[in-house]
């Protein structure tokens, strides 16, 4: 969810290959109850119990913590009769984060749900719940994606496959658009994040960044009031998109999972990690993408998108989107290092990052707009 530059670590939200040393954890019986003074202990049998609230007397072999994510906690679940399964735990409710990371694994599950009618292949949603009295967080049990991420393969990727691949992940993207919301902004109903139509809401959104922003005390590259001040400047290309399709938002490497067939060739497994995800303009997902280059100038995505239906045209009021949405992860993404507490490499990396991307993009837009 970054700019080509940047290192795997540096998105949120993924969930990728297990961690060293899974522990095993009982295989009938209850969890509950029992006291451990290893926190490691305690979250298998949180997750055993879950399980079980879900799915029922399930026997559970193995529990294993997975890395990759930077805002919500998951684990992998071997099942005695063969499945395996993803938990994801959100962080307290009442833990410090921005003002659209309310109920994401809510978000991530209604993704799936609607992603698997357009074709692309997602985890399976089997519960949901919500944060609530007796719930400090919400929980999301899924159904595992087998196969590697991307980025995790991306030295064994020859260039003839990384072209089959992203002509494949432009048909995805495409059919993924198909997918319509209620309303544009994000789905869950937190006042200001949505609204009746796609400038209304990408207004609502912005604002909503900036004022986490000041709330938490990070220094801005530009002053707030310019930020602020796009959405009415740009309203008339916002203005053009009429329909709240699906965005994912987040496809960047480590949340697209490939598979290997016995002749060696990688194929698009599906995508994971939905819980960014909003209702709104289609071309806001070329900048999820953008770890993979600017796909919107990569002929390999776009005769994969094309193949699947025309798209909006590359004109410049698209052009203007796409820095406007690439402006707005980028703050996103410097504003959330302060609640999620950062340190060391990966805070200097956001910072200086941030530093450069924000003026750039605006930098496009003045241009554009003369």
């Amino acid at each position: 969810m970054t700019a080509a530059s940047t290192t795997p670590d540096a998105v949120s939200g993924a969930v990728s290959v297990p961690a060293a040393g899974p522990a095993s954890v009982p295989a009938s019986g209850s969890a509950a109850g029992r006291a451990s003074a290893d926190p490691a202990d305690d979250a298998h049998e949180l997750a055993v119990r879950r399980l079980r609230q879900a799915l029922g007397p399930v026997d559970v072999l193995r529990s294993t913590a997975l890395s990759g994510g930077l805002y919500n906690a998951a684990r992998l679940l071997e099942l005695a009769d063969g499945r395996r399964l993803v938990l994801k735990a959100a962080p307290p409710a009442t833990d410090p984060a921005l003002t659209h990371e309310q109920g994401l694994l809510g978000t991530e599950a209604l993704f799936h749900r609607l992603a698997a009618t357009t074709g692309v292949t997602v985890p399976t949603v089997l519960h949901h719940e919500p944060a609530g009295p007796g719930t400090p967080s919400e929980w999301l049990l899924l159904g595992f994606l087998d196969g590697t991420t991307w980025d995790a393969a991306r030295d064994r990727l020859t260039p003839e496959d990384r072209a089959a691949l992203r002509h494949r992940l432009g048909e995805a993207a495409a059919r993924l658009a198909t997918a319509t919301g209620p309303a544009f902004g994000y789905p869950q109903p937190v006042p200001g994040l949505s609204g009746p139509d796609w400038p209304t809401a990408f207004t609502g959104m912005l604002n909503a960044v900036l004022a986490d922003a000041a709330r938490f005390g990070v220094p801005l590259p530009v002053p707030a009031e310019r930020l602020a001040a796009l959405p009415t400047r740009f309203a008339a290309q916002l203005a053009e998109v009429r329909r709240p399709a699906l965005v994912h938002f987040d496809a960047w490497e480590g949340n697209i999972v490939l598979t290997q067939d016995a002749g060696g060739a990688w194929r698009l497994a599906g995508l994971i990690d939905g819980e960014r995800a909003f209702f709104g303009d289609p071309l806001a997902e070329l900048v999820g993408l953008d770890p993979l280059g600017a796909v919107e100038d990569d002929a390999d995505f776009t005769a994969g998108y094309r193949s699947v239906t025309p798209g909006p045209p590359l004109d410049d009021a698209a052009r203007a989107r796409l820095a406007l949405y690439r402006l707005y992860l980028a703050l996103i993404m410097r504003v959330e290092a302060v609640p999620r507490a950062y340190e060391g490499g990966h805070a200097a990396w956001l910072d200086g990052w941030s530093d450069g991307r924000i003026p750039e993009q605006l930098a496009l837009l003045d241009a554009l707009e003369s």
